[in-house]
């Protein structure tokens, strides 16, 4: 069965980028620590990053994220979701208006511009689709930015929540919770490693 796991770094106090982030500046001011454990040479940080990306048949996420990873300081053969990894992931973006052009085009992108239930209901079948042909179940991934993933949430469209907690208190961002509808947990699992908490819940009920 096809899961729809939404994954993001937060800082302690609830940020998932520092201040005046944007396309040059994609994390924000002083939000590099976010996703340091994905950098990490502890082992339970790079097995949590390992099991994330290969149970991944497809990731969903904003156009201010996809502005970032695609532009010129954005991913590469080394950087980035699925890098140097045997297959990648299909895309989806949720946007108002496609882009004209793509960089990463060795990427498999789709641009669904009429709502995030949407996108959500694209990157299932393609999911569907990889876990068919790799003979396992794979999830759709909601990887960001956080008012995808705070909108996915308010409606009703994601049954895992994975937190990576990081050891920073940014003090302003791009918050990762705004007020939405109210939704009940269940805390799965939680890896603590040198620069991280990893924290997994089910969700619930509205």
């Amino acid at each position: 069965m096809t899961r729809i796991v939404a994954d993001i770094s937060v800082s302690l106090d609830g940020f998932v980028t520092g201040p005046d982030a944007g396309l040059d500046n994609g994390l924000g001011t002083g939000g590099e620590p976010l996703h340091a454990w994905a950098f990490s040479d502890d082992p339970d940080d790079a097995r949590v990053l390992q099991e994330a990306t290969s149970r991944s048949g497809a990731v969903v996420l904003g156009r201010n994220l996809f502005d970032v990873v695609d532009g010129p300081g954005g991913w590469d053969e080394d950087v980035g979701y699925g890098a140097r990894e045997a297959t990648r992931p299909a895309f989806v973006v949720v946007t108002s208006t496609p882009p004209a052009s793509v960089r990463l085009r060795d990427h498999d992108w789709t641009f669904v511009t009429t709502g995030l239930a949407d996108a959500v209901d694209a990157a299932r079948r393609a999911a569907e689709e990889a876990s068919a042909a790799a003979g396992r179940p794979l999830d759709v991934v909601l990887m960001g930015g956080g008012a995808l993933v705070g909108s996915a949430l308010a409606l009703g469209l994601v049954d895992s929540l994975s937190l990576h907690l990081s050891p920073v208190v940014l003090g302003g961002g791009t918050p990762l919770f705004v007020s939405g509808a109210r939704r009940e947990l269940t805390q799965r699992r939680v890896v603590a490693t040198t620069t991280a908490v990893h924290v997994t819940y089910d969700v619930v009920a509205g």
